[in-house]
């Protein structure tokens, strides 16, 4: 293990106490002694590079490619694996120019850990604070598993609801959370999997380590997630999408007045269904069924029309179960006549339990 250190660093960590830990000598400047460290054979070097804690201006500095110390130099030198440990204090982690770095360095495919809640180096207590080390040491560990089943895939998921726009204030939506979609993400992401979520506007906190594309209405959803649906190994469409969506949208608030008001709707465009048209042979296709009578009638129905392989039915029968809930109830159906079900359970252990499902019927 090497060690490098910025100036400031030192402000925090003495040289000594990370050379007396490493056993071996802590690398802080390009040059030392009139002795010059090669930024690029380290970068060559190293299996994998772990940037803790990584504060909002080296992130920055990665995010832009400046180089102006060693490790920055090293950053952009490594051919291994980068991940990074976010610290800071909680309106700096918030700040639109931090979340536009994250995201540029996540697009570089640099492994952003999760921040946690908690006391800050401010004195406040917040988000920002770097991950426990021993989370931390999960997370390097989890590089060179091999015993993770969807090492290697790539999975998209659509999630929460659509809102189609009747003027400037007023849309046509449901109740969907995004629960559900962002759990199953999450316990796609604990097998490996590099996991893109497309996401209706939901409160959900998705975490850093996995890709989001924010949409608001079904034409979007439909273009972010079909501009290359080909690549994905398994596809889940989790969202609860507007089947239809106003034929005009008001440029100004529409007023109230005393005679009744209709508006005229279109069908919006079926992402499941061109999905299902679009399906290689080694593509794996889960849809999602809400219904509220006939229900495994019309879920079988869906799957078959559709060219899924697998459809999970909600049900609104049960009152703990379904939108806003942290808890569900669904029924896996399969093309091949199979069906499971699975018991009323927080919807993060049904995520567990379907992508275990998943796994196995691959």
């Amino acid at each position: 293990m090497k060690v490098i250190m910025t100036k400031d660093a030192t402000h925090f960590v003495s040289e000594l106490t990370f050379s007396t830990l490493s056993g071996s000598v802590v690398l802080l400047n390009l040059f030392d002694n009139n002795n010059w460290h090669n930024h690029a054979v380290m970068g060559r070097w190293a299996d994998v590079m772990i940037i803790a804690p990584a504060s909002s201006n080296t992130i920055a500095k990665l995010a832009t490619g400046i180089c102006d110390n060693l490790l920055t130099a090293v950053y952009l030198s490594a051919t291994c694996p980068v991940m990074v440990a976010p610290a800071m204090d909680e309106d700096m982690w918030h700040h639109p120019a931090t979340k536009r770095n994250i995201q540029k360095i996540k697009y570089d495919k640099v492994k952003v850990l999760e921040v946690e809640k908690g006391e800050l180096a401010s004195g406040l207590i917040g988000e920002g604070r770097m991950m426990e080390p021993e989370d931390i040491l999960k997370e390097i560990e989890n590089i060179f598993r091999t015993d993770l089943s969807l090492i290697g895939k790539k999975v998209l998921i659509t999630s929460g609801p659509t809102y189609e726009p009747i003027d400037p204030v007023r849309f046509i939506g449901n109740r969907s959370s995004g629960k559900m979609g962002t759990a199953l993400a999450e316990s796609f992401a604990k097998q490996g999997a590099d996991v893109t979520v497309v996401s209706g506007p939901s409160k959900i906190e998705i975490p850093e380590s996995i890709k989001v594309r924010k949409v608001t209405t079904a034409q979007e959803m439909y273009d972010a997630t079909m501009s290359d649906v080909s690549s994905f190994d398994i596809i889940v469409m989790a969202a609860a999408v507007a089947d239809f969506t106003p034929k005009e949208t008001a440029k100004e608030k529409i007023k109230k007045m005393n005679a009744e008001m209709f508006i005229q709707l279109k069908q919006t465009k079926d992402i499941l269904l061109e999905a299902g048209q679009r399906k290689r042979d080694d593509q794996l296709l889960v849809g999602f069924a809400l219904e509220t009578e006939n229900e495994k009638t019309h879920a079988i129905e869906k799957l078959k029309r559709k060219n899924a392989d697998y459809i999970i039915l909600n049900s609104l029968r049960d009152e703990s179960a379904g939108f806003e809930s942290d808890h569900n109830k669904i029924s896996i159906f399969g093309k091949d006549g199979s069906e499971h079900q699975f018991p009323l359970q927080t919807k993060k252990e049904l995520a567990d339990a379907i992508v275990s499902f998943l796994i196995q019927h691959l």
